[in-house]
């Protein structure tokens, strides 16, 4: 026997060899598994990271281009191919650039364009319009675009410096009276325009304009005229009025008048376009004066600065039907008045530049600035120095007198701060602050609403639905198979639930959004009678057999319990189906939805959390029936025996020695199936309506992190703000598997610790 022994077991040379290649092979997978989960940890922080970056403004090139006249407004072209500037004298001054990169000059000299002489007043728009406006001494305006025009002569590109009359080149009258305009406005949206001008006798006059055609598109096209009827406002409004501004779309005009700001509605009907003051606000505290109001990008806020270092963002909330304009936040500066406010072109950043030469940079819905610094644009007067930034937000261009500097700035994720993605924010248009997911729109200037909030919520939402469906069933069935049933038929039932196992989301996933919503929808109250009928009949079912007589209860053969109860189940739903219309129509006035809708405020969608329970319920059913099926199986015999020797009832030996023995794995396996619910993405995807909303309601529907994923990379551009908040949204995912997981482990080693005695 020991030669034996020896010969099979320690003398094999070919056996030590391959239980040596199976260990190594055993160690390098599983060194290899914790290798790409770290590196999977690292390349998603490789991407998230850059989202977080510092803010950087560096000083680049510096140059000298003659002047004459005071500048009244600077501005770069989108290519960064031209610089112009706009003079007191009704002068376009044009500076041409060699390369977007360097911004070094070309060997072109300063192209110089008279616009109006003796001009008396001066308007932009907005700044993604790129458009200008001067005012005359006989009560018109001209407005003008800045362009640039590509010319190839063989295959030598040459950029050339041109002018653009949207409106037509000659001035528009804005005043039958010919007076001079002290004070413009100046806004054009698609086919509408508007104009707003004060006279030299503190007259408010403007003109609507509209076209056929979109306008900024072709240049020859006739804008027809209908002057602005200002008559029946108050005498007082246009006198002393210091600065105006006006939404692109027309229909709102605010004139800032010392501390207040006056809210004018321009209607329009067939015949005539009039306005109506709809408000007046006090937008400033009584020791300061305003010293700046412009719009944001999007004209749906302003951004009011005063003397006092203050910088405040207002803009229009509806209460009570009525929409008024409301103090959203502060911005926190430094002790010094803001000198200059210059807001991007496309994104809700801005720029405010301070007596004292601080820069610095803040996103609209965070009040902390992202970059500031006292030491970038010292070498300029912010109380003489004009600046302007580029439309792509990547360049600074600052003029005094014939001093020209631009700056290169690094900022390409300013909406990602944690402020705006973990903590309510108020964003235009909203009532209050909300936690809100809106990442994509139509517009260019769109506000991107990027909290994490409500679609982490709805990931726990959706896997705590499912886990109150499946954890019962699960467990119970699990119970049954491994303690109860027969050896025979637990062969056939275990593989059977494990299967199910195998069965594709996407198949669950598209039943519970075509078949199981709808009958969901039509059943609800018969569905909600379920919920409280099927457990009490199990209970009741089980109190009658507990009083059946012996020789009835010990006649049935171990394990074939479950064929008395299944006939009792499906009779239980059908009945609770068939009267949920009768109860429907007594107690809640023939239809459920609108009752809870009107009478309780409670919503409703088809597609909803209680359809997600059911469905990713049965998805998560097989994993913690099997695992916890095992564990309790695993419990060793001599335990059970020993029990039920010692006088014990199955019931006690089940509650009492078997569930505690086998309770580390019955919880791992409630663990993975919370996990596997977190994780879930096709079933949440096709049954949840996937609405970002934070609202406990089973009825309404939710969104969660892997549906986010799944429906957005796609559409996503790689490397935006958008694109890294989705990695941002893995990682958290990620975190928060690894977190349940380890909880999960040592949860199970402590309960494995404490019931191993047994």
């Amino acid at each position: 026997m020991a030669d034996a022994s020896t010969l099979f077991i320690g003398e094999s040379r070919s056996r030590r060899l391959k239980d040596k290649m199976v260990r190594i092979g055993v160690i390098a997978g599983g060194i290899s598994v914790l290798l790409m989960l770290v590196l999977i940890f690292f390349y998603l922080l490789y991407v998230i990271l850059p989202s977080f970056k510092p803010v950087t403004v560096e000083p680049q090139t510096s140059f000298v281009v003659p002047s004459q006249d005071q500048t009244l407004a600077v501005g770069i072209e989108e290519q960064n191919l031209l610089a112009y500037r706009f003079g007191s004298a009704g002068e376009l001054q044009f500076v041409s650039l060699q390369s977007a990169s360097s911004g070094a000059l070309s060997d072109l000299p300063p192209q110089t364009i008279s616009i109006v002489a003796q001009p008396t007043a001066f308007a932009r728009s907005l700044p993604r319009d790129q458009l200008f406006a001067y005012g005359t001494n006989k009560g018109g305006a001209v407005v003008v675009m800045p362009n640039v025009k590509t010319h190839f002569i063989g295959t030598d590109k040459q950029q050339v410096p041109s002018v653009d009359y949207p409106l037509g080149d000659t001035a528009l009258q804005l005043d039958p009276d010919g007076q001079a305009i002290q004070q413009l406005a100046l806004a054009v949206e698609g086919q509408q325009g508007m104009i707003v001008g004060i006279t030299d006798d503190q007259r408010l006059v403007g003109l609507r304009l509209s076209a056929p055609r979109n306008a900024l598109q072709e240049h020859g096209t006739q804008w027809s005229e209908q002057a602005i009827d200002f008559s029946s406002l108050p005498a007082y409004l246009s006198n002393q009025v210091r600065r105006m501004a006006l939404t692109p779309d027309g229909r709102t005009l605010y004139l800032q008048r010392e501390r207040q700001l006056a809210v004018i509605a321009i209607d329009k009907t067939a015949e005539k376009s009039y306005a109506r003051l709809r408000d007046v606000v006090t937008v400033a505290p009584e020791s300061a004066t305003i010293t700046d109001v412009s719009l944001l990008s999007g004209a749906n806020s302003l951004l009011i600065t005063t003397d006092n270092k203050h910088v405040s963002q207002w803009f229009e909330v509806l209460n009570d039907g009525k929409w008024s304009l409301t103090h959203i936040r502060d911005f926190p500066l430094s002790d010094s008045p803001v000198m200059q406010l210059v807001p991007e072109h496309f994104r809700k950043s801005f720029f405010t530049w301070q007596q004292d030469g601080a820069l610095s940079a803040f996103y609209a819905t965070s009040p902390n600035s992202v970059f500031q610094s006292t030491k970038v644009a010292t070498a300029f007067s912010p109380e003489s120095a004009v600046m302007a930034i580029s439309p792509r937000a990547d360049r600074l261009l600052v003029v005094e007198g014939e001093r020209w500097q631009f700056f290169d700035v690094d900022n390409p994720h300013p909406e990602m701060r944690l402020a705006s993605l973990w903590q309510e924010v108020w964003y235009e248009g909203y009532p209050e602050p909300d936690y809100v997911w809106q990442s994509t729109s139509a517009s260019d200037e769109f506000e991107p609403k990027l909290s994490l909030v409500p679609i982490v919520f709805g990931t726990l939402k959706a896997a705590l639905y499912a886990m109150f469906f499946a954890i019962p069933l699960a467990l119970a069935g699990a119970i049954y198979t491994a303690y109860f049933m027969s050896s025979k038929m637990r062969s056939i039932v275990k593989p059977t639930v494990e299967i199910m196992e195998a069965l594709p989301t996407v198949i669950l996933g598209f039943l519970a959004g075509i078949w199981l919503a709808p009958i969901v929808e039509n059943n609800l109250v018969g569905i909600m009678l379920s919920i409280v009928m099927f457990p009490l009949m199990i209970f009741m079912v089980g109190a009658i057999w507990s009083a059946l007589p012996g020789r009835w209860v010990n006649g049935l053969p171990n394990g074939l319990h479950i064929m008395l109860l299944m006939p009792v189940i499906v009779l239980t739903v059908y009945g609770c189906f068939a009267i949920g219309p009768v109860v429907e129509k007594i107690w809640f006035a023939g239809d459920a939805r609108i009752f809870l809708s009107n009478e309780l405020g409670i919503g409703y969608d088809q597609r909803n959390a209680l359809v997600v329970g059911i469905a990713m319920g049965f998805a998560v059913i097989p994993t913690i029936f099997s695992i916890a099926e095992d564990a309790i199986f695993s419990v060793p015999g001599h335990l059970t025996s020993g029990s039920l020797a010692l006088g014990a009832t199955q019931w006690q030996t089940l509650t009492r020695v078997v569930l505690l023995t086998a309770s580390p794995g019955i919880f791992s396996a409630i663990m993975m199936g919370f996990g596997r619910a977190v994780g879930e993405t096709m079933i949440v995807l096709m049954a949840t309506g996937n609405t970002p909303i934070m609202d406990w309601n089973v009825l309404e529907g939710l969104r969660t992190l892997s549906a986010t994923i799944a429906i957005e990379m796609p559409e996503s551009e790689v490397g935006s703000s958008h694109y890294r908040v989705l990695f941002l949204a893995a990682f958290v995912l990620f975190v928060f598997t690894f977190f349940f997981n380890t909880i999960a482990e040592l949860v199970r080693q402590r309960l494995r610790d404490k019931y191993s005695s047994l």
